[in-house]
């Protein structure tokens, strides 16, 4: 392996000197030119007014969108649903961002991991994986502290919806005061709602967005009601006060169910983590018998296989403990 590095090493400047050669000489994508042309004549030629200001919306975004987010672009398997999920957590991070971010640690976890004596191959592997996971792991858990956020005040918002259609005020105006005085998530939520149909967006699209970038039923049962009231007729304060009701009891529910799988939870992280501590034990007392692991191949393989198996059996503690409502 000794006699390798200096090959691996070569080999590694090599691709990253094709990787800067391709990024700085390769031109736009051929298919993505003609889908841009395609979509400038199609919006130049739309008769509607609600075509147009979608047309002037992405005219905008992608004046917006630098160079650094077209480059993370092309080496991310799916920039689209990356970037929704950075949307969800309310940020405005960009695409370049989280690229540069993601780079930045896997450089230095894999420069760290030669500083203290691993094989080039390792380092980089675990650089690479380290700087994806940490930034995955970021991005999940600001969307789920800002969706349990969103959950718990939404029936909130509800309640001050249907006494301002009580109140006789129309349901347009009434998202506007939803934003104004509920905080957090809500606000931000119906503020944007409020504002795309401010520019002549329909209640439906406008919804039906937020709905889409929230992914909370929820806010799916909320655009469901309104579209139902819509075709139906009714009383919507009614209709909607009912639903503040359900979600009431519906998170008093995952509660319930949260209680009563705690000790079910616990014994699957205790059980998970006892391999690592041991391990981390015995380094401790031992760093020359565990250091092997860093060094011997086949004890590398051997810790790899091992991970997985873990891995799964993690990934079928955590369904077996995970309820759907």
């Amino acid at each position: 392996m000794t006699a390798m590095m200096p090959i691996l090493t070569v080999a590694a400047g090599l691709a990253g000197v094709l990787v800067l050669l391709f990024a700085a000489f390769s031109g736009p994508s051929l298919a993505k030119i003609q889908s841009r042309r395609l979509s400038a004549v199609k919006d130049r030629h739309a008769a509607n007014a609600s075509a147009t200001i979608e047309a002037q919306m992405r005219r905008v975004i992608s004046n917006r969108e630098s160079r650094m987010d077209g480059f993370a672009a092309q080496f991310m398997p799916n920039p689209a649903l990356l970037k929704q999920r950075i949307g969800r957590t309310g940020k405005n991070w960009s695409l370049g961002q989280y690229g540069a971010v993601s780079g930045g640690i896997a450089i230095a976890v894999a420069a760290i991991g030669l500083t203290m004596g691993w094989p080039l191959l390792l380092a980089l592997l675990v650089g690479v994986a380290v700087g994806l996971a940490i930034p995955h792991a970021v991005v999940s858990s600001l969307i789920k502290r800002r969706v349990n956020q969103f959950t718990v005040r939404f029936p909130d918002a509800i309640e001050l919806l249907v006494r301002g259609l009580r109140a006789g005020l129309p349901i347009s105006e009434t998202l506007g005061v939803v934003a104004n005085e509920v905080p957090g998530p809500v606000g931000e939520e119906f503020g944007i709602v409020s504002d795309k149909i401010k520019i002549g967006r329909t209640m439906d699209q406008a919804l039906q967005d937020s709905a889409d970038r929230l992914g909370t039923p929820e806010f799916q049962f909320f655009c469901i009601t309104l579209a139902i009231q819509r075709e139906t007729g009714g009383n919507l304060a009614e209709t909607l006060s009912n639903l503040a009701d359900v979600l009431r009891k519906r998170a008093q529910m995952k509660l319930k169910i949260k209680a009563m799988s705690s000790e079910s939870k616990a014994s699957a992280y205790i059980v998970g983590s006892l391999p690592f501590i041991v391990f981390t034990l015995i380094y401790f007392v031992n760093p020359e018998y565990m250091g092997n692991f860093f060094v011997d191949q086949r004890l590398m393989i051997a810790g790899g296989g091992g991970l997985i198996w873990m891995s799964i059996g993690a990934f079928m503690m955590a369904k077996m403990v995970s309820f759907e409502i």
